[in-house]
């Protein structure tokens, strides 16, 4: 048998998931006792966790890295090729003209691998960026204005600049405390 290989699949947006439940079902339905042995092996949609910041409180998310994307793991024929083909919500094999190209061990090895770091290691999107100008929304320097100085994105606060009887002072706030423009 061929060696399986990673292939992009585009489905619509929004349908990964079940795009995703109706490929493992047909993982499940072939024969084979050991993935290894089947010619469709696996399916991936590569996701994140990252925390975000909604209506002032951290939230843990899990985002898609690729929208409208599957990875399959899979032994490339007319038959695997037909079957991912006629999954509802999929589109069409990402490649170049009717032949889908398998993904390079490097592209799979880092899907793979920023999914595992996603688990241990939540990356934090930063909505501040030093210089920008911010208002405080609570804490002591309430409607207090200011421009950021640093961030510091792994405890969740920067260091911003306000005035305080006429002189400027640098106070650590979180992120939920402020507010962007």
């Amino acid at each position: 048998m061929a060696e399986a290989k990673w292939y992009a699949v585009q489905s619509y947006s929004g349908h990964e998931n079940k795009v995703q439940k109706l490929i493992q079902r047909k993982i499940d339905e072939e024969p084979g006792e050991t993935p290894e042995e089947k010619e469709l092996q696996a399916v991936l949609v590569p996701t994140q966790e990252v925390m975000e910041i909604k209506n002032g409180k951290r939230v843990e998310v899990t985002k898609r890295l690729y929208p409208g994307y599957i990875l399959v793991k899979m032994v490339l024929n007319d038959r695997t090729r037909h079957a991912v083909n006629n999954i509802q919500g999929v589109i069409k094999f990402v490649g170049t003209g009717r032949d889908p190209q398998p993904l390079r061990e490097e592209e799979v090895n880092k899907i793979l691998g920023v999914k595992v770091e996603g688990e241990a290691e939540k990356e934090e999107e930063v909505p501040f960026r030093a210089g920008q100008v911010v208002e405080v929304i609570s804490g002591p320097f309430t409607d207090f204005s200011g421009k950021i100085q640093e961030v510091y994105a792994d405890k969740g606060k920067v260091k911003v600049e306000v005035s305080l009887f006429g002189r400027p002072t640098s106070v650590e706030l979180d992120f939920t405390q402020l507010k962007g423009y």
